[in-house]
């Protein structure tokens, strides 16, 4: 029964640790390890892009619980993401990103705003807020990935074994290899991802009749579930603040961003926002139609929490499991440990790097060596997956909302200045002082105010409209408090929009 999904992953671990042995010998400090020498084209870092956008998370998580209660209209989320979050995100900020960092001889998000801005302070700030909240992002990866292990080897291997593996896989794989290495094993990534997607919603919909006939009954048994209260339908603003969050949200994601800091050249960046949507595309629809697909379960097969419930982390790994032989089994489980390890790999190098390049090396010690900055950046990488595995062994509920809480931190706090940045010449220190912590405070303030005064599963349900709102405020915030202020130096903003 477990002997293909045992084999596959097997070979896909002894491929990707020897990509990294290669990555290894081609590694010979931070810019290579963090950027990959800046030499890579649209097809690796579209890629790198696409597989670091969606992870267990959005196949576990996201498409389980969206595609449960609202069927194919969840489909609206990854239609966004595959053209805001994806195509329009490259369009718009992959060639000014690159150019400004160029002109400000930066390699990171926390980097960025301390030259754009003339200020130590943020980038300290910046660092220390991409340490923090990227790790509970990289737990709910964790826990979704081993939600899925647990279900397709029938719980014959325990959560925290399956865990412990795939950390230290990650952690052998990500510091030995660095950014060369990790953007090729993301392109073989993407790969099974593709085909895996459209391979998993084939089959379970032919299963089921077709995909027709598979849509309108699922429809049918979502409409009765509904009139039976068996699912009540959730607020009007769940939706649209998921397509919110989920697609504008990368646009301030420094694990995103990073990206375009890597590209090789600009002729690179039309090309990999083609290849990106297409991927986008494929990868969000069909993790959101075989979300929606769960409607076709009996109900004695549907997961159920201990007050009776539905368990939304565990519909989807049901699903699969029940509708797959062994041989697709083993190729999907390979498809959410592929998109697992490369959002992974990317949140690691970020976090990493905040603390390395933009504390160590740029406020602690800047006369520190190449080797030893090189030292410290494995060093931490190793500790970002340590603290994450010991989040992800408690085994967080609402592996939807954790993911919630992240992004809502850090895209709240990082948009609005990043895009100013970017854009407008007007944008003063203050104004992205006071922008990154207005999106903190809203962020973080509105979830636990929801969390302490609500029902915590309605806080979770509130958890993405938290992280729009956070999005949108410094938004305002930002350019009023700009106006208010005295302007940025004419000599910084000649260099930075040279």
């Amino acid at each position: 029964m477990y002997f293909f999904p045992f084999l596959l992953t097997v070979c896909f671990f002894i491929v990707i640790l020897v990509i990294a042995g290669w990555g290894l010998r081609r590694t010979s400090d931070v810019r290579d390890f963090f950027l990959g020498g800046q030499t890579l084209g649209a097809w690796l870092l579209a890629f790198s892009y696409g597989t670091a956008y969606f992870s267990a998370v959005i196949f576990v998580g996201f498409a389980g619980k969206f595609g449960w209660q609202f069927g194919l209209n969840a489909l609206w989320v990854g239609i966004g993401n595959a053209i805001i979050g994806s195509g329009l995100a490259w369009l718009a900020l992959g060639r000014r990103t690159r150019r400004m960092t160029h002109n400000l001889n930066v390699q990171t998000m926390p980097e960025f705003f301390a030259a754009r801005y003339e200020t130590n302070g943020m980038k300290i700030i910046t660092a220390l807020i991409i340490f923090i909240f990227l790790a509970p992002y990289s737990a709910s990866v964790f826990t979704g990935l081993s939600y899925l292990f647990e279900i397709v080897f029938e719980r014959r291997v325990s959560f925290t074994v399956v865990l412990t593996v795939i950390s230290v896989i990650s952690f052998l794989y990500i510091t030995c290899g660095g950014y060369k290495a990790i953007a090729r094993i993301d392109f073989i990534q993407g790969m099974i991802m593709f085909g895996g997607s459209l391979l998993m919603v084939y089959v379970i919909a032919k299963n089921n009749g077709g995909i027709s006939a598979a849509a309108t009954e699922l429809s049918a048994k979502l409409n009765e579930r509904i009139a039976s209260g068996e699912i009540k339908l959730p607020p009007w603003y769940v939706l649209p603040s998921v397509v919110f969050m989920t697609s504008f949200g990368v646009w301030g994601l420094p694990q995103m961003v990073h990206k375009y800091y890597a590209i090789r050249d600009e002729k690179e960046i039309k090309r990999g926002a083609l290849i990106t949507t297409i991927f986008a595309l494929v990868i969000g629809c069909a993790a959101y139609i075989t979300g929606a697909m769960t409607h076709l379960m009996e109900p004695n097969k549907i997961p159920r929490t201990v007050l009776g419930g539905v368990n939304f982390d565990q519909l989807v790994p049901d699903l699969v499991a029940l509708h797959l032989p062994q041989v697709l089994l083993a190729v999907i489980l390979l498809l959410v440990l592929s998109a697992s390890l490369s959002t992974l790999s990317s949140l690691v190098l970020v976090s990493a790097s905040a603390v390395t390049i933009d504390l160590y090396k740029g406020y602690l010690n800047p006369k520190a060596s190449k080797q030893s900055e090189l030292l410290l950046m494995r060093i931490l990488c190793g500790i970002f997956i340590l603290i994450s595995y010991l989040i992800a062994l408690f085994k967080p509920a609402w592996i939807v909302s954790l993911m919630s809480i992240s992004w809502g931190a850090v895209a709240g706090s990082f948009l609005a200045p990043y895009l100013y940045g970017l854009f407008w010449k007007r944008t003063t220190k203050l104004g992205a002082y006071a922008g990154m912590w207005t999106g903190l405070l809203v962020s973080n303030g509105l979830y636990w105010y929801w969390f302490i005064t609500e029902n915590p599963a309605d806080a979770g349900a509130k958890a993405p409209l938290a992280a729009s709102i956070a999005m949108v405020v410094p938004l305002i915030v930002v350019p009023a408090v700009s106006l208010l202020t005295a302007p940025p130096k004419s000599e910084t903003i000649q260099k930075a929009f040279e």
